[in-house]
């Protein structure tokens, strides 16, 4: 594995020194509707053909085009989108996650679970193992452990939350499935009731556990995700089409309880935390503003503890 991992990170820097940087732009135009708040749309095609602006000249020629321009709203679209809930732990994940959310290091996450599952005094109660092996690449979890954890999503969170039936996960291709997902030994332990036995450190690993294994069993979330289309007609005669994109959170489901950790921001993020108004089809927009602006790609990152774990496996 030491072999493999060092070969990983030569490869990743030689594909860094190896870049070449390309610049590109972006206009986005900001429009009032008749109500707050304003619209940020981004330009995204020209007579319906994908638009890419290579340069600063490119830029301004378009501004140029769009100077006076109206801008109409064109379509306007809703639709229900669900986000699953995410597995239990598996090693790897167990790892990853910890060093993102936590900031540990795959040793210490490692020497935490192992205590954890060897067993830490829970008072009257003598040493209690609070977790299952931490060794694992399954998402197999137990019929026992999901009657449980079922039970309490249902006392603790309310029936809207839980599924009608268990929510099963496909375990890797090759994974050997010899042990059950990494989750709390009993669900109905929750973190609150094993505080005080446990270390800060302890208490916040076993704390990601429970809500990742609680949340793997819950509903979906929902969202209602609008998509705005405007169009102006520039003076070349050509229809520039700006988008705007925005989600609006319905039902939480497994959100209330846990939200996967992310190397880098995506898409989802952005949407979410985009507002947008109401519009309606047909109804001309008022230009606030009008940004060009300047990006350069970006060479793929350095590994991280986390983004090295996620590369091996």
């Amino acid at each position: 594995v030491q072999t493999v991992a060092l070969r990983l990170i030569v490869e990743r820097e030689r594909e860094i020194r190896a870049f070449q940087k390309n610049e590109f732009w972006t206009i986005d135009a900001s429009l009032n509707a008749k109500k707050p708040p304003v619209l940020t749309a981004r330009l995204f095609k020209r007579d319906g053909a994908a638009i890419e602006i290579g340069d600063e000249a490119a830029s301004k020629s378009i501004l140029d085009t769009l100077d006076g321009a109206k801008y109409i709203v064109d379509s306007v679209a809703t639709r229900e989108k669900k986000r699953n809930p995410v597995p239990p732990f598996i090693t790897s994940t167990l790892q990853q996650e910890a060093a993102r959310k936590l900031r540990f290091s795959v040793k210490r996450t490692m020497m935490l679970a192992q205590r954890l599952y060897e067993g830490v005094e829970l008072g009257a109660e003598g040493s209690v193992g609070l977790i299952t092996y931490m060794r694992t690449d399954s998402t197999r979890v137990s019929q026992d452990a999901l009657t449980e954890v079922r039970e309490l999503i249902g006392m603790r969170y309310g029936e809207q939350f839980r599924p009608e039936t268990p929510n099963f996960f496909k375990s890797k291709k090759g994974a050997q499935d010899a042990h059950e997902a990494v989750r709390p030994s009993s669900a109905m332990k929750t973190p609150d009731d094993v505080a005080k036995f446990l270390q800060e450190d302890e208490l916040k690993l076993y704390r990601l556990i429970w809500m990742r294994f609680v949340a793997s069993q819950m509903c979906p979330a929902v969202f209602d995700q609008t998509t705005i289309d405007v169009t102006a007609k520039g003076k070349d005669g050509a229809a520039y089409t700006f988008r705007a994109t925005g989600s609006v959170p319905k039902f939480k489901g497994f959100l209330e309880v846990y939200e996967e950790g992310k190397d880098q921001k995506d898409e989802e993020d952005e949407e979410l935390r985009h507002r947008l108004p109401q519009v309606a089809q047909g109804e001309e927009l008022k230009l606030k503003a009008i940004e060009p602006e300047q990006h350069f790609t970006e060479p793929p990152p350095r590994f991280n503890e986390a983004t090295l774990v996620k590369e091996l496996e």
